[in-house]
């Protein structure tokens, strides 16, 4: 193993501590803060989510972090979906996914349960695919602002699930690369990734339901007005407003030049240096920012059952 391989794995690196945020009311039992890697992550224990859910100010310290560390890590969650769903909704307006089942206990709760149907408990063949870069649901004219989400159950080895600071992405960029993107947009779809599946006729109903939405390819973050790199290999499909007439000779110089800056710009994800990798138990809930980082779940389990419920924070227009 690597040593930056280790340090981006937060089950097993303990970093240094970040100092405890302590409330005057609950000093005797402030939350910890563990930092996870250099670049993202924090692990924060000596907490209940359900019991938080209950106060104000906890939640507040809570939200700070989370912009602050991009995705939370919280262990030991014996909590009931209804528990997750009254957390996150501390945290704004909650939305089903347009495209996936709710629970059936908490309506805003997604079930990303793999290899087994969650009513008959068969094993299934998996529709879709967590396991490439991206932001959820980009693809909408308000993506997510955020997510919750907890392990009911899983493998015990494997589907560990990567996070990646988007912010830092942009920073460390070449110069040149941020003045050519200034000022880009980016269309981002649905169509060849969930519904590529169906026959023509559903798929194009789907779509006219679900239709792509354009995006700046640098994102100021509505909160902490930091510049994010906000176009993932999932969801976005090409820029919309790129030209170049000064380099271009014909026309079949255009669109390799387009393509490759796309590409160059999608991989920046894949850096390890701006990583933090999470090695789920039963009850772990992580928490995450969708403008501020993109995610990759490890698909490395085989056939083992795994079940995740996902709380979706609602977003504002990008445009």
């Amino acid at each position: 193993m690597t040593a930056a391989t280790t340090a981006q794995n937060c089950a097993t690196q303990a970093s240094p501590t970040a100092p405890a945020i302590i409330r005057t009311s609950v000093r005797q039992h402030s939350i910890k803060v563990e930092l996870c890697t250099p670049a993202i992550g924090a692990e924060l224990s000596n907490i209940s989510l359900a019991d938080a859910a209950q106060d104000p100010d906890l939640i507040a310290e809570i939200r700070a972090l989370w912009l602050k560390h991009k995705v939370l890590f919280f262990r030991d969650q014996d909590i009931t979906p209804l528990e997750q769903q009254a957390f996150a909704a501390q945290f704004g307006e909650l939305e089903a996914h347009p495209l996936a089942p709710s629970h059936p206990d908490a309506n805003k709760l997604l079930m990303l349960y793999r290899n087994l149907d969650p009513n008959k408990q068969n094993f299934v063949e998996k529709i879709s695919r967590e396991n490439i870069w991206h932001s959820d649901v980009t693809y909408k004219k308000a993506p997510p602002r955020g997510a919750v989400l907890r392990r009911e159950m899983g493998p015990e080895n494997g589907g560990d699930t990567i996070w990646s600071n988007m912010v830092m992405a942009y920073e460390r960029l070449p110069e040149a690369v941020k003045q050519r993107i200034d000022g880009l947009y980016a269309k981002h779809s649905a169509e060849h990734v969930f519904l590529a599946q169906y026959p023509k006729d559903e798929r194009h109903a789907a779509a006219a339901k679900n239709p792509g939405n354009e995006h700046p390819v640098v994102l100021i973050h509505p909160e902490t007005q930091e510049k994010v790199l906000f176009v993932n290999s999932a969801f976005t499909t090409h820029f919309v407003n790129y030209f170049n007439f000064t380099d271009i000779r014909y026309g079949q110089d255009f669109m390799p030049e387009s393509h490759h800056l796309m590409y160059y710009l999608c991989s920046q994800a894949a850096i390890p240096e701006y990583q933090v990798r999470l090695k789920w138990r039963d009850n772990t809930v992580a928490m995450w920012d969708n403008l501020l980082c993109q995610h990759y779940a490890v698909a490395d389990y085989g056939n083992a059952p795994r079940k995740m419920l996902r709380a979706t924070l609602t977003g504002t227009s990008l445009s």
